[in-house]
């Protein structure tokens, strides 16, 4: 019997934890984002890590979902603890807590496709964007447009807030 495994994603009386993974996927000075029509921002590709799951097998199964590429983790670069409201969705007006660890993927030089759906059913599309012009995109998370123009040698914690937690 092949059970589906669960989303490291649970709600709490003071919000939700979400744990997730995403990919830096560069090429001739750009990066790969996904976009969709409902929200107004870029965002990495990747997702959520499922219970059970390493994070490289995860991000290597959300890269492959999203582009229809086998990529290969090349080394870990951002660890990002996000803290933000969000307004609806399955769990309403709440808090989100969520951790992402952000893997630089090996180049390649095949071409990327998206196929993807966003979690509600909203078709996704992939873009390369230029990293130079990064500061005036509107992209999830916001760090790219700084850190990705020389990517730290090791391991950066990086930590968001974007509301005061209560």
């Amino acid at each position: 019997m092949n059970k589906q495994k669960h989303d490291i994603t649970f709600p709490t009386k003071d919000g939700v934890f979400n744990m997730r993974v995403g990919a830096i996927i560069l090429r001739d000075g750009k990066v790969l984002m996904v976009k969709n029509n409902r929200e107004p921002y870029y965002y990495s590709v990747g997702g959520r890590v499922k219970l059970q799951e390493t994070m490289e097998e995860a991000i290597i199964r959300e890269c492959f979902e999203e582009t229809k590429v086998h990529f290969e983790v090349d080394r870990l670069v951002f660890i990002h603890e996000n803290f933000f409201p969000i307004q609806s969705g399955p769990y309403g007006e709440t808090q989100f807590h969520e951790i992402s660890f952000f893997y630089l993927m090996k180049p390649i030089e095949v071409e990327v496709k998206s196929e993807s759906y966003t979690s509600e059913g909203i078709e996704e599309r992939l873009e390369w964007l230029p990293i130079a012009n990064l500061k005036d995109a509107f992209l999830f998370p916001e760090f790219f447009k700084s850190e990705l123009t020389c990517l730290p040698a090791e391991i950066k914690h990086i930590v968001t807030i974007q509301e005061k937690r209560t």
